[in-house]
């Protein structure tokens, strides 16, 4: 097998504006921060994805796509087992038409956003114009509008404060903990809760507890379909104490039961024949 460099790859998907470029791959884990000069979309089939950006960092569930507009800053990771990543990166010369081509959003896949993505298995590299794989793929680009108006409406904002990047991996290590507050965290990190709840709003615009709510929220979606645990064991396994304060705070922050959302696995393996 022929060794394709990093900076190959990139360079091939951008070295032609005009054309789409197609890859199934799982080879966006190879970059570090990196852009396009194309619109990207992302679909996982099977493992999930962590998608990091200067501002924030979003879950890509199963069942789900991640639509990253040109020209901004991001690297992708994989977790646990993924059958194959499907990349797709877009012409941008008709973005400016439609603002839904000019934000990250995580959207959910509907049967007909699954057929096309299945069926453009069959192509790799470049798309050139003129082509029925073009028109195809120039379809599926302008049909996500219209299918994708509802943007699953969670993610974890970052930043460079390196004061404030040290409590951030505090809090995520420590989920579990049911009794974490802002006077546990200020306690064990150094900071009175008046001076931490001032850092968290300006650093990253959000409470503390939002924050921490957004990081339940994110690390319950990745045990819910990353793993065999029950809703309940997930719930504690989060810092909830209570299933019904878990599940209702998932509903409202999710717009999904836990129970739905933890089928959405079992319905993408499903379509694929995978089980």
């Amino acid at each position: 097998m022929i060794k394709v460099s990093n900076e190959d790859l990139l360079f091939a998907i951008d070295e032609k504006p005009e054309t789409m470029y197609v890859w199934h791959s799982r080879f966006e884990d190879r970059f570090q921060d990196h852009t396009h000069l194309k619109g990207q979309l992302t679909y996982v089939e099977g493992g999930i994805i962590f998608l990091y950006t200067k501002e924030k960092s979003y879950f890509l569930p199963a069942r789900h796509y991640v639509w990253i507009p040109a020209g901004v800053e991001h690297h992708l990771q994989h977790r646990y087992h993924a059958a194959i990543v499907r990349n797709i990166y877009f012409d941008s010369t008709t973005d400016d038409e439609n603002p839904f081509y000019k934000k990250i959003g995580i959207y959910p896949v509907n049967n007909l956003l699954l057929e096309m993505f299945l069926f453009s298995e069959r192509w790799n590299g470049n798309i050139t114009p003129k082509t029925h794989e073009y028109d195809f793929l120039n379809t599926l680009k302008n049909i996500l509008p219209v299918v994708s108006e509802h943007p699953l409406p969670i993610a974890l904002p970052t930043t460079e404060n390196m004061r404030l990047r040290p409590v951030l991996r505090h809090i995520v290590d420590g989920l579990a903990d049911d009794g974490m507050s802002l006077e546990s965290v200020g306690k064990a990190m150094g900071f009175s809760e008046r001076t931490l709840s001032r850092l968290f709003q300006s650093a990253l615009d959000t409470s503390f507890f939002q924050y921490l709510k957004l990081a339940r929220m994110i690390k319950a979606m990745e045990k819910l379909l990353e793993s065999d645990a029950t809703i309940s064991e997930v719930a504690y396994q989060v810092g909830y104490n209570s299933i019904s304060s878990f599940s209702n705070t998932f509903y409202k922050m999710v717009g999904k039961r836990p129970s739905e959302f933890k089928e959405l696995k079992q319905a993408t393996l499903t379509k694929m024949n995978l089980v």
